[in-house]
């Protein structure tokens, strides 16, 4: 990810209407959710989730699927993992007791036992 892309990926996520969108798709998981549901849960008009949506699709963040009369929308993980990592790739310039809070995204391997770049090849 360059820094224009980054840029672009955090502006869609600056607004919490986006934002909760986003997050909501990111519990709901790689089946994602229709636009009804998604629209119902976030208590979000569906003309402001449409615009809100295809803010987040420009920006990488979101990926839609038609399933019948329903469009599915799904996060996208994938991009979310370039951004984390464009913004901490070089975080401590050898000098690991700066890094040592970004554990916490290691924790992501507790949680769904994966391992991440933040915390391959570490015992």
């Amino acid at each position: 990810m360059d820094l224009p892309s980054a840029a672009k990926t955090l502006s869609a996520l600056a607004h919490d209407g986006r934002l909760l969108i986003y997050r909501e798709l990111v519990t709901a998981g790689p089946e994602g959710l229709a636009a009804g549901v998604l629209s119902r849960r976030c208590a979000i008009a569906p003309n402001t989730l449409s615009a809100s949506l295809t803010v987040l699709a420009h920006a990488g963040l979101v990926s839609s699927r038609r399933d019948g009369r329903s469009i599915i929308y799904s996060a996208a993980y994938d991009r979310m993992s370039d951004l984390l990592w464009f913004l901490v790739q070089d975080c401590c310039g050898g000098r690991t007791e700066i890094c040592a809070p970004l554990q916490k995204i290691a924790a992501v391997d507790a949680c769904c036992g994966v391992e991440t770049q933040f915390n391959a090849g570490r015992a």
